[in-house]
């Protein structure tokens, strides 16, 4: 399979947490480029800072040093304003919990993305009731999340992460929350996504099973990227 051009470069990449007095660096130097249309998979241990790494890369948090650029743009030279608007239009999110909010329905949650970005209501509602189709929901626009299996949460939270049509998907134990059988099914459905749209995605998880049916597979160890 071939790929075009880095959707995202990172360079160096350093991230220290101070606890009391112990300093824990996590991240020593991070290395990585990411192809448009690549399903990139991260496994390592637990606390071997695989969410950290994915939180700066989404611009939820800052390191200490490094470069991270999307399409060629710094996420890190912008302020605080700018790199969320930049988040909200560039890179979608799906983590292990789904984040729904319980008291709007799958249709209002999967829109979200679009109203903070200030996209008139009947495109944003066109919008998400394409993405809810496309996760298999397109009849249960009107359930609140209470409503919906641990899976179709899931699936909301897909179709969120997916409605702007970002340039990365960052997804974290997409599937830990779900029993086996549940999370076969959602993975599947996301890798046909991924390959129908051509989506560039990260993935952190510990499913080695999962992390073999992506394009390339990394582990975190010792605070750097290794290819596996």
């Amino acid at each position: 399979m071939g790929y075009s051009q880095a959707v995202l470069s990172v360079h160096d990449l350093w991230k220290t947490y101070h606890l009391g007095g112990t300093a824990l660096e996590i991240l020593r130097g991070v290395n990585l480029e990411v192809r448009e249309g690549e399903f990139v998979s991260i496994l390592g241990a637990s606390g071997t800072g695989k969410s950290t790494l994915l939180h700066l890369l989404g611009g939820l948090d800052r390191p200490d040093r490094g470069e991270i650029r999307i399409r060629g743009q710094s996420l890190l030279s912008e302020d605080e304003a700018a790199v969320a608007a930049r988040r909200n239009r560039e890179i979608g999110f799906v983590f292990q919990f789904h984040h729904l909010l319980p008291e709007f329905t799958a249709l209002e949650n999967t829109l979200i993305p679009l109203k903070i970005a200030g996209i008139s209501e009947s495109k944003a509602r066109g919008d998400a009731r394409a993405r809810l189709a496309e996760v298999g929901l397109g009849e249960r626009l009107d359930h609140l999340p209470a409503q919906l299996s641990g899976g179709e949460r899931q699936r909301v939270a897909i179709a969120r992460g997916l409605v702007h049509e970002p340039a990365l998907l960052l997804m974290d134990e997409p599937t830990g929350n779900l029993d086996p059988k549940t999370g076969d099914h959602l993975f599947r459905m996301v890798t046909d996504l991924q390959r129908k749209k051509n989506l560039t995605v990260i993935m952190v998880t510990h499913n080695m099973d999962l992390a073999g049916h992506t394009d390339r597979r990394l582990v975190m160890r010792d605070g750097v990227l290794e290819a596996m």
